[in-house]
């Protein structure tokens, strides 16, 4: 049986927006997490 994977994209909306507010800052941003939790989904 062959199953067809269909990845979603799951809105962050509250770490989004944390991340906003600092956006053009000189802040260093470190975003932690277990493996492909989307950390990276949230920088682009």
């Amino acid at each position: 049986m062959n199953f067809i994977f269909i990845p979603l994209m799951i809105e962050r909306k509250t770490y989004v927006d944390a991340l906003a507010k600092w956006r053009g800052e000189r802040v260093i941003k470190i975003v932690t997490g277990i493996r492909r939790c989307g950390k990276s989904t949230l920088l682009v």
